[in-house]
């Protein structure tokens, strides 16, 4: 489901939690309404709230960390890609096979992860149609075996001199930690939301807006003043979800990073 579909959801059955409690209100019998019975309605309304707001800022504050937390490894992995780079080109001549490998997977790893960016030039794009599922894009295999093929090259250079056995040693080690670091990417993507929480809070939230229901004046200003209430609370979600999907909505990881480096690597 997408993000807008969480939101829109959780707004609806809030909406609709709100409804049956307007409808059963009528209904109950007249020491069910006392003062008495009010309060204590609202003294359980006030402790769900509390938690539910905990809740929410909780899930909040760990999707925004994650987030972060997904954005600053794609910028270390940007900078991994420029300085293996480096690397290559102080080699010599001999690695600029590797080296446009390593060029036609960054293109492809961009033109593949970020599908309505602008496209890398038409001379390093993969020829590939990427798939539809962002965790199945950057765990395609043709891009880890594009990866592999320009390692593969740097392990086959004839070491001439010390110098050039030294720089491909460290070769070497950045590609080894270039690909620990994709992997450690494909990882921290997935999504950290946990959809039995997500209900759990979907029914608190349901009970309120019941209770809600069960104790607001039966008036256009109630009406309107829940339903605001229940588009916060919705927007909410949405925020949580669209974080905890960095790769899709308006809140997504960027590509600029990825990008600078491509553009490095074409120098």
């Amino acid at each position: 489901m997408t993000e807008i579909g969480f939101a829109l959801l959780v707004f609806t059955l809030l909406l609709a939690a709100t409804l049956v409690g307007m409808v059963v209100r009528p209904l109950l019998p007249e020491e069910h309404k006392a003062h008495e019975t009010v309060q204590l309605v609202q003294l359980v309304i006030g402790m769900l709230l509390t938690f539910a707001a905990l809740v929410l800022s909780l899930m909040t504050a760990s999707a925004k960390s994650n987030f972060d937390t997904l954005t600053n490894d794609f910028r270390s992995y940007a900078a991994d890609l420029i300085q293996l780079d480096v690397t290559l080109r102080d080699y010599g001549p001999e690695a600029d096979a590797a080296r446009l490998n390593l060029r036609l997977y960054t293109a492809a790893a961009i033109a593949s992860t970020w599908p309505a960016d602008v496209k890398p030039a038409a001379t390093v794009t993969q020829k590939t149609t990427p798939p539809e599922n962002i965790q199945d894009r950057l765990e395609d295999y043709r891009l880890g075996e594009m990866l592999n093929i320009a390692e593969r090259q740097v392990r086959q250079l004839p070491a001439q001199d010390p110098l050039q056995k030294r720089v491909m040693e460290v070769a070497l080690s950045q590609f080894d930690r270039l690909i620990q670091a994709r992997w450690r990417l494909i990882e921290v993507s997935h999504s950290s939301m946990s959809h039995p929480f997500f209900t759990m809070l979907t029914f608190w939230l349901m009970i309120i807006f019941l209770s809600f229901g069960l104790i607001a004046p039966r008036n256009a200003l109630a009406i309107v003043t829940i339903t605001l209430g229940a588009l916060s609370i919705a927007s909410a979600i949405y925020v949580i979800v669209d974080l905890d999907s960095p790769f899709t909505g308006p809140i997504m990881i960027s590509s600029q990073p990825m990008q600078e480096a491509l553009q490095h690597l074409l120098r």
